[in-house]
């Protein structure tokens, strides 16, 4: 290329940079049409034009000359940069106003009784009203030929370009970009062959915002990457605040794979959730890892099984062997429960041929044994006393706002009947049975299907040498850059959590890592795990308009109200979406200044996340750190995929908790998740964070109700028990210090683990002060069934003191941050409280090393009250076990027939 032309294409590029960053006035092009338009209109306007151009060629020359003229001026246009959108503003609200006031002349005259009448008035307007719109129309087709011009110089300019240099050149924003694209003035293509190119193109489509799909915007950017989709300004600034428009030149929201448009959000498998592939040799370590695991349990379970037998053998008078069991009739989408405690059957149980009433086998054995309890129903009712006295202003009443009413203390005489020869009669009507028939042994699985099972897996593992793979870490005494300190015991060495970055957790020594951890039941805080996703949008306005857009009418209007609950009174209220979301945000107040805080749990319900939010459902198992437990779909060590098809799966995830947070602790109304304990083991990703600062005024508010709020405490704890206030004093002074980090200003979400060797002594804490808590409507709780699994408490920082001084204890206490995933073990109750207004979004999961804490946990909910929440048993981790292992023997046959005999 000589000289002369490198210059006149630089020229051409300047004026492209020049003109790419100005603004003119918004011109509608061809096709599209404005609010107001009408198809019969624009076409009328079309063939006016057209029989116009017809009856005079001399109208032709002109129009010709105007072009020319037009794009002389656009030339000029491009030298001259002063231009910018707020001169054109300016110029066009003058002329608004110039024209508003001869419109006011005018219709002063006709008050004043001048020549100019109404009719003759109104013809007028309405004549130049015509004429102008046909100057409209003539001024939008030159329009047209001039945008033409400009994206043919810029499309020339962004080829001789580097993609590197283009990308982050200004020359991709336009006022509105052309659809084709066509080579430069300066080439041998003549004028009029690319006029008619890019017209023909224009018939095709248009050019129009990807977001919002509208094409009348003042700007639209063009990615450099896919060199055609584009943004408008308004939708990047709204939908997109983290990029900036020379991030969107760059590389648009749909290449990065993060654009929230209704069409993207609705769809799946736009990304790869799955972050690491595992060689086959690893997925079998896993797997022989999983039944090593898994195998005791399952012998547990048949050794049961076998005992039952026996006691049935003993009832027919046979030998064991001897035995025919009866099958029961039972599909595969259907969940078979014990009428008495609630607990899955999985298998063997006796059932009534009468009444089909149906005991499990744990049951059987409490009523041999005399142990069963009857389970009564426990009645808690919490009296409304009004918004006064949640606030404390009706301190002086010292009577208790709940009652308790114990129903265990009166008893029903209903009793089993049981044989000598251990058989069992059907429950009595009371307890809902029939009380006539004797119980029948009933299975539902084959006769021997468990049993060879059983057999399998010990075949297998006594044929390979299978050692663990550990790496005998000390990491949670010591503070180093994968650790974060979260307790201040003294007897302990386990003050230090592991704390690994998401880009690490994807080699094979970090999960090596990770299980050592977990097998000790620690909690696991991986840093940054949205990085390791394309980031997708977690705003709960993108997620409630995606939510909208992808349900019926009728369900979309009953999405514009919801149920929160509201934290000072532990109730729900229905609340506009969108008021919601602004106090999210902004904050919301009474009237009296408290800080309102609510909370959404489970939105949209998690059976249909994936159904309802396919796409933020992918972005967040993209963001699973440690997959080969965590995935829901197709994690490797998760015995929770290890279910067949067809089976009812445990409802599992994922889960939205969004929520409102301020940093400073209310003692009343906070915005928390009370102390409980999950079933199975759960991941934790705080997605979304929003901070809301309180004024002054609401400041000196609260502390003054908390004022108010200690003398109520103290009333209300005075006519349950005397009080020595000077003993009270003196404990508050001695109290041990424990760690806390909620000052942390980063942290968003401060939570309070506690570890499993802990629970007995913790539960002990909470019965003997579970009184100077507040439950519903801000009443005391009076009495606990079972302290944790009521979820009634959360402790304050003056309680986790107390709770020290008195047995020792604290909880692992640490701040979550934006983008942190917790991992919390099976049985480790925990509580969280908000620091912020926050999103997060869980999953729970059945790891093969906390199966015994599973079925602890299952058989804790069993003893609970009929009524209670917490008692039916919606894991069914007996089931899970059995095909998790013969899930796991099937794909290590595939495995071996793939690669021939498998390798130790």
């Amino acid at each position: 290329m000589d000289s002369g032309v490198k210059l006149e294409h630089m020229n051409c590029f300047q004026l492209s940079y020049q003109y790419s960053w100005t603004t003119r006035k918004k011109r509608t092009l061809k096709p599209f049409m404005s609010k107001g338009s009408s198809p019969s209109s624009s076409s009328d306007s079309r063939k006016r034009k057209l029989s116009r151009a017809e009856d005079s060629d001399d109208s032709a020359v002109k129009r010709n000359a105007k072009r020319r003229r037009k794009i002389c001026k656009v030339e000029e246009y491009y030298e001259d940069d002063d231009c910018i959108l707020s001169d054109w503003v300016q110029r066009n609200t003058a002329k608004r106003i110039d024209k508003r006031n001869k419109e006011v002349e005018v219709m002063v005259k006709i008050e004043s009784g001048d020549d100019c009448t109404i009719g003759k008035w109104f013809s007028d307007v309405s004549s130049k009203r015509k004429d102008k719109r046909q100057v409209e129309v003539d001024e939008d087709e030159e329009w047209e030929e001039e945008v033409t011009l400009c994206s043919k110089i810029k499309a020339t300019s962004s080829r001789s370009r580097t993609r590197s240099l283009s990308a982050n050149s200004p020359e991709n924003v336009t006022d509105v970009i052309s659809p084709c694209r066509s080579r430069s003035p300066a080439s041998n293509v003549s004028d009029s062959i690319q006029k008619n190119d890019c017209t023909s193109s224009r018939k095709q489509s248009g050019p129009i915002c990807h977001q919002c799909l509208k094409g009348e915007r003042i700007t639209l950017l063009i990615c450099s990457e896919c060199e055609k989709t584009m943004f408008c300004l308004q939708c990047i600034r709204k939908w997109y605040p983290n990029l900036s428009e020379d991030d969107v030149v760059e590389k648009c929201p749909l290449c990065r794979q993060n654009c929230n448009c209704s069409k993207c959000l609705h769809l799946n498998g736009l990304i790869e959730t799955s972050k690491r592939e595992l060689a086959k040799s690893e997925r079998r370590h896993h797997l022989q890892y999983l039944i090593t695991l898994m195998l005791p349990f399952l012998n547990k379970l048949s050794i049961f099984q076998k005992l039952e037998i026996e006691f049935e053998a003993t009832v027919q008078g046979k030998l064991p062997s001897e035995v025919e069991i009866t099958a029961a009739i039972s599909y595969t989408d259907e969940r078979v429960y014990c009428d008495h405690c609630a607990t899955s059957i999985v298998d063997l149980h006796r059932s009534c041929p009468k009444c089909s009433y149906e005991l499990c086998l744990k049951c059987c054995q409490e009523i041999r044994e005399g142990s069963l309890s009857e389970r009564p129903e426990m009645k808690f009712h919490y009296v409304d006393r009004g918004h006064r006295y949640m606030h404390g202003l009706d301190a002086a009443e010292p009577s208790l706002s709940s009652t308790f009413e114990d129903e265990e203390a009166n008893p029903s005489d209903a009793k089993w009947s049981l044989g000598e020869n251990g058989s069992i009669t059907c429950a009595p009507e009371k307890l809902g049975g029939c009380g006539e028939r004797m119980l029948e042994l009933r299975r539902i699985l084959p006769l021997t299907w468990m049993s060879d099972l059983e057999h399998k897996a010990e075949t297998f593992l006594s044929s390979y040498n299978i050692s663990p793979r550990m790496l005998n870490c000390r990491c949670s005494s010591l503070e180093t850059e994968l650790t974060r300190k979260s307790a201040s015991r003294t007897t302990s060495s386990d003050n230090y959590l592991f704390c690994p970055e998401s880009l690490g957790v994807l080699k094979e020594e970090e999960l090596l890592h990770f299980q050592e951890h977990w097998a000790k039941g620690e909690p696991v805080i991986v840093r940054n795990a949205l990085d390791n996703t394309p980031g997708l949008s977690w705003e709960p306005m993108v997620m409630w308009r995606a939510l909208c857009e992808n349900v019926n009418s009728t369900s979309s209007s009953e999405m514009s109200q919801v149920k929160a609950i509201d934290c000072l009174a532990n109730c729900e209220v229905e609340i506009n979406t969108r008021q919601f979301f602004e106090g999210y945000s902004k904050g919301r107040t009474y009237e009296n200044f408290w800080p309102e805080m609510l909370k959404l749990k489970d939105w949209p319900p998690s059976d249909k996340f994936e159904d309802l939010l396919p796409r933020h459902c992918d972005e967040f198992i993209s963001a699973l750190p440690f997959q080969e437990y965590s995935d829901p779909r197709t994690g490797i060590l998760n015995i929770a995929t290890k279910l067949p098809e067809g089976f009812i799966k445990p409802d599992l995830g994922p889960k939205t908790y969004i929520a409102y947070g301020i940093p400073d602790e209310l003692g009343r109304g906070d915005s928390v998740t009370k102390l409980h304990c999950d079933m199975s083991d759960a991941v934790n990703i705080l997605t979304h964070t929003a901070e809301v600062t309180l004024s002054q005024e609401q400041i000196s508010s609260v502390k003054a109700l908390k004022q108010k709020h200690k003398l109520q405490n103290k009333v209300d704890k005075q006519s349950t028990e005397d009080c020595n206030e000077k003993e009270e004093e003196e404990e508050e002074l001695n109290m041990p210090e424990i760690s806390s980090n909620e000052n942390e200003e980063t942290g968003s979400a401060l939570w309070d683990i506690f570890r499993r060797e802990d629970v007995p002594k913790l539960e002990e804490y909470l019965r003997k002060h579970c009184k100077e808590f507040r439950h519903t409507y801000c009443s005391p709780v009076t009495k606990v069934y079972h302290p944790i699994h009521d979820q009634s408490c959360y402790l304050t920082l003056e309680h986790k003191r107390k709770l020290k001084a008195e047995y020792g204890i604290e909880p692992w206490t640490f701040v979550q941050k934006l983008g942190e995933a917790v991992f919390i073990p099976a049985g480790c109750p925990h509580q969280v409280r908000n620091l912020k207004s926050c999103t997060k979004v869980a999953v729970d999961f059945v790891s093969p090393e906390n199966i015994h804490e599973c079925l602890r946990l299952t058989e804790e909910f069993r003893q609970l009250p009929k009524n209670h929440k917490a008692r039916e048993d919606k894991l069914e981790i007996n089931k899970m076990v059995i095909y998790a292992i013969e899930q796991a023997l099937k794909e290590l046959e595939t495995l071996s027939s793939e690669n021939q005999p498998m390798l130790q």
